[in-house]
């Protein structure tokens, strides 16, 4: 019989919610802590070590059975993968003009914020933002979206439905993903003293929670994880772009 985890690890865990929330807990804090380090030092290069981690914890725990079980096979609908890119651009650009309608260009818009961690000069020549947002966005479509997706709608959905459903499993990895992203902006660094931004925080967090969902719904509707992968990549390159385009070219 075709067992999720390998030999070494199925003599610890069963492929349940126990294993999903370890996963969560194992992960998901040094996460948080690396994210918000980073605000004060202005350098997330340590968080890229976490997105690492996450892509490969599949096939670390996983077998060969486990990871296509995960969705790390063919897409059996490849013109999802179009409408995943689609759906990623669209919303990271909405996000972007809710932030200006509601907080301008001040530290409570969350693009703004995040922009910080970019260190993008003040006065910087065309050639060298487009250089810049060149590695920005390479970084922005790769770290991220393979570590988090492999590990939020991958093996951590995927223990949660085989206990729960895959309804409520989409839930709950999306209540971790967006709980973890209040680190990136709601808990916020400013003025050398931390503050915590309640409004702008819940519309972020609603914000990355509706996004995970979308993010899952790509993965279900490609029949594989590059669905949601392709979609977090458009997310964050949309996101990219606005911090370095139009809010920068302010």
């Amino acid at each position: 019989m075709d067992t999720e985890l390998k030999p070494l690890w199925s003599k610890i865990f069963n492929f349940d919610w126990k294993f999903g929330l370890f996963l969560i807990l194992l992960l998901c804090i040094p996460r948080i802590i690396l994210v918000l380090h980073g605000n004060v030092i202005g350098n997330m290069q340590f968080v890229g070590i976490t997105m690492l981690v996450m892509a490969i914890a599949p096939f670390v725990f996983l077998s060969k059975y486990g990871r296509k079980q995960i969705g790390i096979k063919k897409p059996t609908k490849k013109r999802w993968l179009i409408i995943a890119f689609l759906i990623g651009t669209i919303f990271s650009i909405f996000l972007y003009f809710l932030g200006e309608i509601l907080y301008g260009n001040s530290y409570e818009n969350w693009y703004n914020y995040i922009g910080k961690s970019y260190n993008i000069p003040q006065t910087i020549d065309e050639q060298s933002k487009l250089i810049m947002f060149g590695i920005s966005a390479f970084i922005a479509i790769t770290f991220s979206p393979f570590g988090e997706e492999l590990f939020f709608r991958g093996i951590v959905h995927s223990s949660f439905a085989n206990s729960l459903g895959n309804i409520k499993a989409s839930i709950i990895d999306s209540l971790a993903f967006a709980t973890v992203h209040i680190s990136h902006f709601g808990l916020v660094f400013h003025n050398q003293k931390w503050e915590f931004l309640l409004i702008p925080t819940l519309i972020w967090v609603l914000s990355m929670f509706f996004v995970s969902i979308l993010f899952y719904v790509c993965r279900k509707r490609s029949g594989s994880i590059l669905g949601a992968i392709i979609c977090h990549m458009a997310f964050n390159l949309g996101m990219t772009y606005c911090i370095f385009y139009p809010i920068i070219g302010k």
